[in-house]
């Protein structure tokens, strides 16, 4: 076990509530369940949707609840009935994992996340790290690195030969874009930061334009928005050829509105992308231990996590924040 009896972790208290760093109790697991010690945890822009959007609200359900869905850790304590469990037998103290985000319940919405030294999650949700993968690359795949390959491989249905288009080289869209190079496909994107831009151009991408705009007419087979905002939405059904997919990703904005014209002339086939498996978190893994995904991580201190909320509210971030404890 851990020897300590009590921890911090820094917590949701309400909508409009600053992020708050509380002393709670360490966790205990449930016979179901393991006891991690947070080694890495990733930071996502959804984060600031849970602390200023009032929309969000309604998926939260826990007050106070302690905030961080991407996930990676070494077990320290295991349940009682983990190893009874023939899909979890393997789990055992030492052992490194991602945490699905997406599985029995949600860290950081239904049950308490990974901005603190120790969590609890259900066995079932545990994806191993491969041995030469570290935990902060860890932590991003399980949300980052699935989101992005759901959204590129499964839903745009990504392959070879494809011509698709990213729009935002974000924290998602940086991989997003690279999967798709991976896959085969021809790769045009889209970023109005000129950082963001040149990672676009060191993933892969064909050509990168600072205006997602400047993609209309391309003929594109796919287009996968990361971004999330009326205009970049627009611009998507403008790329794509006729019977084109646009793939939603990015929340930048509540509501978005397209031409309708636009739609029914290019016969846009129009999806929503959330979340993934955990056998998009293992391919997205298998890419991370290759090298074949190098995404660019900005590391942050546990104390520092305040500031990197701060931070995605501003835009002030390129890749992915990671906190390491």
């Amino acid at each position: 076990m851990t020897g300590n009896t009590t921890m911090q972790a820094w917590q949701w208290t309400g909508t409009g509530r600053p992020l708050t760093l509380a002393t709670v109790p360490v966790p205990v697991p449930g016979p179901d369940e393991v006891l991690l010690r947070v080694r890495a945890a990733g930071m996502c822009h959804s984060d600031v949707g849970e602390l200023d959007e009032p929309s969000w609200a309604a998926n939260i359900h826990k007050n106070p609840v302690t905030l961080g869905h991407e996930i990676a850790g070494e077990v320290v304590a295991v349940g009682t009935d983990v190893n009874a469990d023939p899909e979890t037998a393997g789990v055992v103290v030492g052992g490194r994992y991602g945490v699905h985000p997406l599985g029995v319940t949600v860290p950081g919405y239904g049950r308490d996340g990974g901005y603190a030294p120790f969590h609890v999650a259900p066995a079932a949700d545990l994806v191993p790290l491969p041995d030469g993968l570290g935990y902060e690359l860890g932590a991003l795949g399980t949300d980052a690195g699935m989101t992005s390959h759901q959204a590129v491989a499964e839903v745009a249905g990504v392959r070879a030969g494809h011509r698709v288009g990213i729009i935002g080289l974000g924290g998602l869209g940086q991989i997003g874009a690279r999967i798709a190079v991976l896959l085969g496909a021809e790769v045009h994107a889209a970023d109005p930061s000129p950082s963001a831009r040149r990672l676009g151009e060191e993933v892969g991408a064909t050509s990168v334009v600072a205006d997602a705009s400047d993609l209309a007419g391309l003929g594109l087979d796919a287009v996968i928005d990361f971004a999330g905002f009326t205009s970049t939405a627009q611009a998507a059904v403008s790329a794509i050829r006729v019977g084109g997919v646009v793939v939603m990703v990015g929340m930048g904005a509540h509501t978005s509105e397209l031409v309708t014209a636009d739609v029914i002339h290019q016969k846009a086939v129009i999806r929503g992308s959330s979340g993934g498996t955990k056998k998009d978190i293992e391919a997205v893994y298998a890419y991370l231990n290759d090298g074949q995904i190098s995404p660019q991580v900005q590391r942050l201190t546990f104390e520092q996590v305040d500031r990197g909320i701060d931070r995605l509210r501003r835009g002030d971030v390129t890749g992915r924040l990671v906190v390491t404890l």
